[in-house]
């Protein structure tokens, strides 16, 4: 990631971004959490991209290059936590379940009245805590290193549909489909089928963020049909994704929040 930013203090607000709005790769001396209110938010860094709904926030550790991408119209939460203050014990990025509670202090945390009051100590207190129990998920696409594999994980993002068995496609990488299964289980920690799973998944909440039909979202994403669709993103993400705008939408408006043109930190 070129012209990395140093951007010492993590902040915490709520900023909006359009569809297709970058944040360009910083680092912090703080840990972050990232959440998106509406839309769809991905996180890149060098070990991969970290994707999440609303039901989804993303933990960024301390020193931890990362860039931001919308998708749909994103309304970021930032919420930034000194490097003393480790509730997750986390020295990577990882992708946190957020529960109604915890969501809802995510929302009051980083758009209300950020001047320090006992109320204000309080509620990130009982923040701490909700993120100490908060689960993690596996919504995560790893970035491969070996070339082989590189080239197999390239066929399938142009193609999330593409339906070719995994000796289908080491023979168009050029390589033996059990070594290809090995590198899957070495450098991902997952499976072959889970990992296309989680490319599915991704490029399905994007698709939906764009306001794609369910039906074609999982016709573009290799789906055989939509109600199997619809059984896998609602056992991944807790709803389904007809109701991905609704599940995605705050119930209030925030004060508070800075204009597009500061999206760069």
């Amino acid at each position: 990631m070129p012209e990395i930013r140093h951007t010492p203090e993590a902040p915490t607000r709520t900023q909006l971004l359009a569809p297709g709005d970058r944040i360009d790769a910083h680092r912090h001396d703080d840990h972050q959490i990232v959440y998106a209110g509406s839309g769809v938010l991905a996180v890149t860094t060098d070990a991969g991209t970290w994707f999440a709904p609303g039901t989804r926030a993303i933990w960024v550790p301390a020193g931890c290059v990362h860039a931001h991408r919308a998708y749909g119209r994103l309304r970021l939460h930032l919420l930034g936590l000194p490097a003393r203050t480790n509730p997750l014990g986390l020295d990577g990025p990882a992708v946190l379940s957020v529960s109604p509670l915890l969501r809802e202090l995510i929302l009051a945390y980083t758009g209300g009245e950020r001047q320090e009051t006992p109320q204000r100590r309080r509620m990130r207190a009982v923040l701490l805590d909700q993120l100490r129990a908060s689960p993690q998920q596996p919504v995560q696409l790893p970035a491969p290193t070996d070339p082989r594999l590189a080239a197999v994980c390239a066929l399938l993002h142009d193609d999330p549909a593409d339906s070719r068995p995994l000796s289908a496609l080491a023979a168009a990488a050029g390589v033996g489909e059990r070594t290809l299964s090995r590198l899957f289980r070495g450098e991902f920690g997952m499976t072959f089928p889970q990992w296309r799973t989680q490319l599915r998944l991704y490029h399905a909440l994007r698709m939906l963020a764009d306001d794609v039909p369910v039906t074609a979202v999982a016709h573009r994403c290799g789906w055989a049909s939509a109600s199997a669709f619809i059984d896998v993103f609602r056992r991944n993400f807790g709803y389904t994704p007809g109701a991905h705008g609704v599940a995605a939408t705050e119930p209030r408006a925030l004060p508070a929040v800075a204009p597009p043109d500061s999206a760069h930190r």
